[in-house]
Formats: structure tokens, C-alpha cells, sequence
């Protein structure tokens, strides 16, 4: 590992100023994909920005329509949360399936987002729940947020505070998974708003997407035959020792079929 200057932020403002004045600083949450990188020396960073001590970056709050998650909060007080699991049962499901214990006990929210890995279970569940990501600076829809492998539109000094997420009729995620890291080969999220459904796929290509032919499938009948025909175009999808770019497409519908089958039995 690179040698680097560590510095422990107190407030929001405080990490934001130290990113935005050092182009070569790195803010660090959970530390789960960013440590692992500066271990392999794959990623050198002059200084470490620590978000752990601002304790306002960290909690869950639900409303009749919202659950609100701060960037701080791991994945496992995400996965046990009584009120997550009740108002948006899908979401602490996907946060369930996350990586092992260790990687939930210190994984975050902001820091799996704002990485963005093309296999991370995140990014499919605020694409299709259409939430809102919300920085220090602004709110941004997560239809906007992910643009490519590993990118996002987060700018210099911009800070994930929380994530938004409105509460679905009903919801469930589906994924077929890495046996050795547990990162998605294909996720997909299917939610039914009630002003319309949204299907998220992750793991498939180098950025989480939607299906609009299934998403119009469903609205028009939310029932798994809906989508047990259609197929998905293996061009663009990754193609890798893990899975072939046909074989994503082919899981895309398994999974869709399946998260649609286990909504109709949750919400």
C-alpha cells in the first residue's frame, strides 16, 4: 500500500473542502472497495478523507411513503432494520444478499453507490425505486446518478448525505450470484409504484439499466408470464470468465420472471 495522509473529518462541509481543494484525495466510507484497491496498489490517493465520525451521515428514517437512509449507515443495520423490512421489504432483502457479514457490518450506502461497481446490488434497487440521492450540493434522481463503469455524477467536493427511497406497492430482487464474492453475475429489481413498474438490472453491463419492454409487460399485467418471453439483447452486456454476454441476457429474464413472482407474495 501507498503512503497517504489520513485525515478524520467532523462535519459534512468540513470532508467536502477537503476533496475539493486536493484533486487527489479520496473520501472514505466503509472502506470495502477502496482499502481493497489501495492494497492492491490500484488505486494511490494522497490523502484519505474519513467520513466515519460524522454522525448526521448515519441513520433510517421512514415515513408513510419514504425510507430515508444516510450515507453512513451499513448495510447490515440497513438488512435488520424492523422498519426497512416492513415499509420496502425487497430493499433489506438486496441489502441482505450484500457480500458476507463482515463486508455488511462496514459497508456503506454512499460508499457503494459513489463507487459504483458495475456488480453491486445498490444501484439496482434506487433505479427501481426511483430514488433520490441527495448531496450536500443538490438532489439527483438515480435515473441520472450512475453514467458509466465505476462513474457518476458526483463533482469534486460533492458529498452523498442520503438516499431516498419512495415506498413501492410492492417490490422484490432477484439475483444470480458470484458463489465466491456474492457481487451479482445479473440482479433485477422489479417494483410496482402504482403509477407504474420499473425494472433494474445489475451485474449484466458496465452500468445498471432499465427494461423498458418488460417495464410495459408488467404495467399492463404484473404477473410473471409477462415477462417469461420476452428476450434481452446481449449487445453491450459484459462477457467475462463468470458469464457470457448471451447467458446474462438469458438470466436477466430467469430473474425478472422470479423477482416479479416473489413481489406478488410481498409488496
Amino acid at each position: 500500500m501507498y503512503a497517504f495522509k489520513y485525515h478524520r473529518a467532523k462535519s459534512v462541509a468540513g470532508a467536502s473542502g477537503a476533496v475539493a481543494k486536493n484533486p487527489d484525495a479520496k473520501l472514505l466510507a466503509g472502506g470495502q472497495s477502496l482499502v481493497a484497491a489501495m492494497k492492491l496498489r490500484l488505486a494511490h490517493p494522497e490523502e484519505l478523507v474519513d467520513l466515519g465520525a460524522i454522525k448526521e451521515l448515519a441513520g433510517i428514517k421512514v415515513t408513510a411513503n419514504t425510507v430515508t437512509i444516510g450515507a453512513m449507515t451499513r448495510h447490515a443495520e440497513v438488512a435488520a432494520s424492523a422498519e426497512v423490512k416492513k415499509a420496502i421489504p425487497a430493499l433489506a432483502s438486496l441489502v441482505e444478499s450484500i457480500g458476507d457479514r463482515q463486508v455488511r457490518n462496514m459497508g456503506t450506502l454512499g460508499g457503494s453507490i459513489a463507487n459504483n461497481d458495475p456488480a453491486a446490488d445498490y444501484p439496482a434497487g434506487l433505479v427501481g425505486l426511483a430514488a433520490t440521492v441527495n448531496t450536500n450540493k443538490r438532489k439527483i434522481g438515480a435515473d441520472d446518478f450512475f453514467t458509466g463503469m465505476y462513474e457518476t455524477v458526483l463533482e469534486p467536493g460533492e458529498v452523498i448525505t442520503s438516499v431516498a427511497f419512495p415506498v413501492p406497492k410492492r417490490a422484490a430482487y432477484m439475483k444470480f450470484k458470484n458463489p465466491a464474492s456474492r457481487f451479482a453475475i445479473v440482479g433485477v429489481f422489479v417494483a410496482d409504484t402504482g403509477s407504474g413498474v420499473r425494472v433494474a438490472v445489475t451485474g449484466a453491463a458496465p452500468v445498471v439499466f432499465r427494461v423498458a419492454e418488460m417495464e410495459k409487460a408488467l404495467a399492463a399485467k404484473f404477473a410473471p408470464e409477462s415477462v417469461a418471453s420476452i428476450k434481452v439483447s446481449a449487445d453491450g452486456l459484459n462477457s467475462d470468465l463468470h458469464a457470457k454476454a448471451d447467458y446474462r441476457a438469458h438470466l436477466i429474464t430467469v430473474m425478472a420472471r422470479r423477482a416479479v413472482e416473489s413481489a406478488l407474495h410481498t409488496r
